[in-house]
């Protein structure tokens, strides 16, 4: 029994993953890899070779580094719970005019909560995973801080992590940039894994077509919902499209209409089967709600103020905002405004470097 106690590592094959199992294992942490089979991409309906985090290539990777270094190796099939979670949320969220983000959803309440049960299972004291952020114990909370690799961070797709998980996880490469991870594997001999293509997309949409995807998810859905109206910001009808279902906040390429000047989808209305069209400045807001709280840094800010850098999507830098909690909603004040708020979309305030807490977009504004 090691002293540094039993860890079961998420390796879903990539480098990241790969090297955060290699580095434990030689911290001296006793290592159980775990591969999760999320989804089967023949059930997809696409075309597109079957790559990435669920293909079997990546799974005999993920062995191999296993066999290789000594340590045991699993695979996990969660097929079933990630279908009936993740992918039915994806849908209904399109379905009601949102535009939702799996990944974050499929993180924070498959993938974490299938590892620890399956931890709990072969005895192991903790869970890792090869994300690019850091978490630490600080006045009683467990505090998810952003990687040292600001191209890498990952920390925007952990806010979801409840504080029963985040105080069984380690996150190895939050200290590290990706060229040292590089280096790690090619000073090892893994040189596979450093020439290995890293994936992007949707897992479930290969293809990164998610308007088929829903077309062939729901069956009818392409009838039902085609033949709305286009309309401007003041209800002028300018066009028909083809659903509502198949347009998202700020999109301007893909619209097959033409008014002679730039238009951007700045609202989306399910209930009239509109898409509303709006000029580049017609996307900013400089206010929005945001549900489904999960506070990190502090338990709650009922009624308090705090100025945060708060990110509304993946890539995004942050813009300086005040938010305060209003039971489990948080209202947050940009102190400029803001381009294509999506609802849908995951909202995380930052403290600094640290993850004060997150939610779901639910509406923006301007006051």
């Amino acid at each position: 029994m090691s002293k540094k106690g039993k860890v079961l590592v998420a390796m879903s094959g990539g480098i990241d993953s790969s090297l955060a199992a290699v580095m434990l294992h030689e911290e001296g942490y006793e290592v159980i890899g775990m591969t999760m089979k999320t989804w089967d991409y023949a059930s997809s309906g696409s075309s597109k070779k079957e790559t990435g985090c669920c293909s079997l290539d990546s799974i005999n990777d993920a062995r191999s580094i296993a066999v290789n270094l000594g340590f045991p190796h699993y695979i996990l099939d969660i097929r079933e719970e990630f279908g009936d979670y993740v992918i039915n949320h994806f849908t209904a969220e399109y379905l009601d005019g949102r535009t939702p983000n799996p990944c974050v959803l499929c993180n924070t309440h498959i993938k974490w909560d299938a590892l620890l049960r399956r931890a709990d299972n072969l005895g192991c004291d903790f869970i890792a995973t090869g994300h690019y952020a850091k978490v630490r114990n600080e006045n009683n909370r467990f505090v998810i801080s952003k990687g040292i690799d600001d191209n890498k961070d990952q920390s925007y797709a952990l806010w979801g992590v409840s504080q029963k998980s985040l105080a069984r996880t380690i996150l190895p490469l939050g200290n590290l940039y990706k060229t040292e991870i590089k280096q790690m594997a090619r000073d090892r001999g893994f040189i596979d894994l450093v020439n290995k293509s890293e994936s992007y997309e949707i897992c479930f949409i290969p293809d990164n077509d998610y308007r088929g995807f829903l077309k062939r998810r729901v069956k009818g859905l392409e009838e039902e919902v085609a033949g709305g109206n286009f309309v401007l910001q003041d209800g002028t009808v300018v066009g028909k499209h083809l659903g509502y279902p198949f347009y998202t906040i700020g999109q301007r390429k893909g619209l097959g209409i033409a008014l002679g000047y730039p238009v951007f989808v700045t609202e989306i209305k399910k209930a009239s089967n509109e898409v509303v069209l709006g000029l580049d400045q017609d996307l900013l807001r400089n206010a929005m709600w945001v549900q489904q709280l999960n506070m990190i840094k502090y338990e709650n800010l009922q009624g308090k103020l705090l100025e945060t850098t708060t990110k509304i999507r993946y890539n995004d830098d942050g813009t300086p905002a005040q938010i305060i909690q209003e039971d489990n909603a948080m209202k947050v004040i940009f102190h400029e405004p803001v381009k294509a708020i999506t609802p849908g979309q995951a909202a995380v305030f930052y403290e600094g470097d640290d993850v004060v807490g997150g939610g779901w977009i639910l509406s923006s504004f301007t006051v």
